[in-house]
């Protein structure tokens, strides 16, 4: 039995004095003042709060951090460098990931759950969907070779998307992710993805089978069909406006607006990317807080060099731009475990003991949650050295 001492965030609200007791892998009290049981570990803290979650980043296990390395990468450095960052993620705060596209994470999954790795939970989208073409298909490549490379089935009809929902539940997926328009791989014009019928098709599929849907949407035309055909999370979520967000708003879709990964240059320097960009932290946002959107922490790291595993509070930091400390707190973590179907991020009782010991106050100061103040992660009914304590 584990006993957690000090100003507890539980999802929710602020406690200013208590204690949460942890037995096995579950939380069985939280309660305001100090109690610790007979024989339990006490552990003292600045400030107890829910494990960070990541509700979207890749586990890629690239150096360069570009289209084609994503997909002609060895797949043994892959598993090797991912298993470092699952460890790295862990130790930073990072109790729940959810991996929306690589040729690893759901295997991933698979040992975490077994115990046989260490790190957060990962929810593995396997494969991601995308069209033949878009932004995600290596050109560089013979189309054969690129579709046995990729880490993105490609598909191109209705009955084409119905069967790579699938192929990924086959691999071991707990979600689906499309590709609803490209990015800005090709000289910062933002190409189309999947017409609204196949999306519809993605979404009845994944729906049968109880999988949510994570829609990558740049644009307004990728934006509705998104919402039209149903998805459950819209990632990126590039050129909302007013209409979008009070369609996202009474769908009760998550928006997951991955800023952290804007804020690194990527490729060359392109005037259109640039004010996508440069509107996404200013108008984007604007809206999305004014309609009241469930806004979710993802980083859209990859474990590159650019974008390295570990880093991921970042996402925190630069939401808190637009709302409060504690409403950016609940971003990283009760909202995202909300949107991902987790049942997590919350300190209740009768909820997975994913828990976190954080030097400092995260509320007075949100880069607080860098790794170096994360002293104690509690996970899977044990007790790990955060970056404030350990070095790898």
């Amino acid at each position: 039995m584990i006993a957690l001492v000090g100003k507890i965030f539980n999802g929710e609200k602020i406690i200013d004095k208590g204690t949460v007791i942890i037995e096995g892998n579950n939380i069985i009290k939280v309660i305001e003042g100090v109690e610790t049981p007979q024989g339990a570990q006490v552990i003292n803290g600045d400030f107890i709060m829910p494990g960070l979650i990541d509700a979207h980043m890749h586990f890629f296990g690239v150096e360069e951090d570009n289209v084609l390395s994503w997909n002609i990468v060895n797949e043994i450095d892959v598993a090797i460098r991912s298993t470092r960052d699952m460890e790295r993620l862990l130790r930073s705060g990072f109790t729940s990931v959810r991996d929306l596209g690589s040729k690893v994470a759901t295997r991933l999954s698979y040992l975490q759950n077994k115990g046989e790795i260490i790190g957060p939970t990962v929810i593995a989208s396997g494969y991601s969907l995308a069209i033949t073409g878009g932004d995600d298909d290596p050109k560089d490549l013979p189309l054969d070779i690129a579709q046995r490379l990729s880490y993105s089935f490609y598909c191109d009809s209705p009955y084409e998307c119905r069967k790579a929902v699938r192929m990924v539940i086959r691999q071991g997926a707990g979600v689906v992710k499309v590709y609803a328009s490209g990015a800005f791989s090709q000289g910062g014009r933002i190409l189309p993805g999947f017409s609204l019928d196949e999306l519809k098709a993605i979404v009845d599929e994944a729906h049968r089978a109880g999988l949510k849907v994570a829609s990558h949407a740049y644009g307004k035309e990728a934006l509705m069909n998104s919402i039209l055909a149903g998805v459950d999370t819209i990632e990126h979520g590039l050129g909302i406006d007013d209409e979008i967000a009070s369609m996202i708003k009474e769908r009760e879709i998550c928006y997951i607006p991955t800023l952290a990964t804007y804020e690194i240059p990527f490729g060359q320097p392109n005037p259109e990317r640039e004010n996508l960009i440069r509107r996404h932290f200013t108008e984007d946002m604007k809206i999305a807080v004014a309609h009241g959107l469930k806004i979710a922490a993802g980083t859209d790291y990859v474990g590159s060099k650019k974008r390295a595993h570990g880093g991921n509070y970042r996402e925190a930091v630069l939401l808190a731009r637009y709302m409060s400390n504690l409403e950016a707190l609940k971003a990283i973590t009760s909202t995202a475990a909300e949107c991902l179907g987790l049942k997590a991020g919350y300190l209740k009782e009768g909820y997975k003991a994913d828990v976190i010991v954080v030097k400092g106050n995260p509320l007075n100061n949100i880069e607080d949650l860098s790794p170096s103040n994360i002293l104690y992660v509690i996970k899977d009914g044990r007790i790990f050295r955060g970056y404030g304590l350990y070095q790898d």
